[in-house]
């Protein structure tokens, strides 16, 4: 919750940060990036400790990076130094992005991707919250709301004793005794699993990073897609005729739809594989995409489009751990590129809209949103365990 709130609130914070240090809007909004890129090195430095520090001084480490950077940006007497604040901020949420999702995704055997779910709906939550105070208090006093999330972080150092030092260690699988076995090289090709876990062989290793990459893209763009649609939504519901009002609330429970869905699919996680829940997403995220294009239908599309976005990036984390289990770096790295997503997605949709125009976003984002279908099917394919004879 603390780390979902901490990402909303530069966001309204931004007319009293205008004010008071003079910035232009897109300066006002480095901020938020500051906060991003310090993320994405905050995820990749903590992969580098983990396994080599304990998990519960990363996490300890991230808590109180996040809350000096807060305090910092707080307190910040010029720009500068509030953007350093907001990097070191975000170097702390990195840290705790990475850790918190990468222990749920390998301590709670086959409850991870509900657990996930769970983990991931608290987030939305904190996104909520965090504007909503901001709204209360009003933008001027955003140095409060950024010193009391400071002083939210403290407590829960006290709080890692259930955190395992070492991961628990993975199950070997089960073979059965034969008269001859058959070679490494002729059981990768029989079953694509074992070539994604293996990296013993050129072919597995080249498998293995198909799988990385196809992995990879799916986060990026569902990503960039979550981002597209909170950006540009209030824009291309008003230019279709929709009034300010409506356009707002409609995000907001866009919003709002994301958290509800991950709450939903938590118990369908344990009767559902992975693949099956994110490919029914993907699906109907392209299906809302498609029905937003129409003008009295695109207020409540987009809130089907939250709906089914929401399960993608927790319960993808889990198909990767078991696709790649030797893989031990690939969950920082689609999380980092999750996280690129999010910043590559508001320019490049921007510069996108600028030649094709803001009635055309639901459907560039559909489009979007079918190669991320494609991208799932193809995994579904390529991580397909075949039943022993």
């Amino acid at each position: 919750m603390l780390i979902g709130a901490l990402q909303a609130l530069y966001g309204p914070a931004i007319p009293a940060l205008r004010e008071d240090f003079g910035l232009s809007p897109s300066t006002a909004g480095l901020g938020l990036s500051a906060h991003f890129v310090g993320g994405v090195a905050g995820v990749l430095l903590f992969d580098r400790l983990y396994g080599r520090t304990g998990n519960r001084r990363i996490l300890a480490a991230s808590y109180l990076l996040m809350a000096v950077g807060a305090a910092g940006f707080a307190v910040a007497p010029n720009w500068p130094l509030a953007l350093t604040a907001a990097l070191l901020a975000g170097f702390g949420f990195g840290g705790i992005d990475y850790g918190l999702n990468q222990l749920f995704a390998v301590g709670f055997g086959h409850r991870s991707t509900a657990m996930l779910n769970v983990l991931n709906a608290h987030f939305g939550i904190g996104a909520i919250l965090g504007p909503a105070v901001i709204g209360v208090v009003g933008a001027e006093h955003y140095p409060v709301v950024f010193l009391v999330f400071a002083l939210a972080n403290l407590p829960l150092l006290f709080c890692l004793r259930g955190v395992r030092d070492s991961p628990p260690p993975l199950p070997q699988p089960q073979q059965k005794s034969q008269p001859s076995q058959p070679s490494q090289s002729s059981q990768s090709s029989q079953n694509p699993r074992l070539l994604v876990a293996g990296g013993a062989t050129t072919p597995a290793a080249r498998a293995l990073w198909s799988v990385l990459a196809v992995f990879v893209t799916l986060y990026v763009l569902h990503v960039g897609i979550e981002a597209g649609v909170g950006g540009w939504e209030p824009t291309h519901l008003e230019t279709v005729g929709h009034s300010a009002g409506v356009a707002a609330t409609a995000t907001s429970v866009y919003w709002l739809m994301m958290t509800v869905g991950r709450f939903l699919v938590a118990p369908i996680a344990l009767r559902f594989s992975a693949q099956t829940i994110i490919t029914v997403s993907c699906a109907g995220m392209t299906g809302c995409l498609l029905l937003a294009a129409v003008p009295d239908l695109a207020p409540f599309a987009y809130a089907g489009v939250g709906l089914f976005i929401a399960p993608i990036f927790p319960t993808g984390l889990p198909w990767l751990h078991r696709a790649a289990p030797h893989a031990r770096r690939a969950g920082a790295v689609v999380i980092a590129a999750s996280m690129l997503g999010g910043v590559a997605a508001g320019p490049a949709l921007g510069k996108v809209i600028e030649w094709s125009g803001v009635r055309a976003v639901p459907l560039l984002l559909a489009a979007v949103s079918a190669v991320c279908l494609a991208a799932t099917l193809w995994l579904t394919r390529a991580t397909h365990t075949k039943p022993a004879r």
